[in-house]
């Protein structure tokens, strides 16, 4: 079953990384005259898909067999994104508050990655509900750099107006920011509640009075 699913996320992703790319060399994302902005299209295309998986059986029962520190370690990567976030600030081709010398405070979510998922799955000396808060504030951070990078574009929705603008996120290659690595960390935090919500409904069942 795992094979399957991977073998079918691959050509999943593959396609909507030719996609992206495909758009975003022909100037889609960058045509700030409509509204609401086009990098929503890459945002939020592959919710659907994410929510539609875990509501499948099949998805149920991936998530049941993955170990639940590997969802969480797996948000470290965002340490790697800040710091390359950091260095376009620092030359000057994103806005400051895009970092986190900024309103960027998702580095938060990978420096923690480690310990929250060691010590709440692996040692246990954490509650399982600290990597549920976890993943809630993940997505607040989550959601906070989004809104910051679409309140930076040149739209007449603009409200930081300190150059340069957060346009260069629409091209080719960083249109893979938004439209890759922001729906890979909000997928880890879906796969991860709703494992935390299929373990508490389990343990319910399994404690109720019969």
């Amino acid at each position: 079953m795992s094979s399957s699913i991977f073998r079918t996320a691959a050509v999943l992703i593959i396609t909507w990384l030719l996609l992206l790319g495909i758009l975003s060399v022909r100037g889609f994302f960058s045509d700030f005259t409509r509204l609401p902005p086009r990098l929503l299209i890459a945002l939020l295309t592959p919710l659907p898909v994410v929510l539609l998986f875990i509501r499948s059986k099949t998805g149920k029962q991936w998530l049941q067999h993955i170990q639940p520190q590997r969802l969480v370690y797996l948000q470290s990567f965002r340490v790697l994104v800040e710091i390359a976030l950091w260095i376009l600030v620092r030359n000057g081709s994103l806005p400051q508050q895009m970092s986190f010398e900024g309103r960027n405070f998702d580095i938060l979510t990978g420096l923690f990655a480690f310990p929250v998922g060691y010590y709440c799955f692996v040692s246990k000396r954490w509650p399982p509900v600290i990597a549920l808060l976890y993943n809630v504030a993940g997505l607040v951070l989550l959601v906070n750099i989004v809104t910051v990078t679409a309140l930076s574009l040149p739209t007449p929705l603009r409200a930081f107006h300190n150059e340069p603008d957060s346009s260069l996120v629409t091209t080719f290659p960083f249109i893979y920011l938004p439209g890759l690595l922001v729906p890979l960390a909000y997928t880890l935090h879906i796969f991860s509640l709703r494992q935390y919500k299929m373990v508490r409904q389990t343990a319910s069942r399994i404690l109720a009075p019969k």
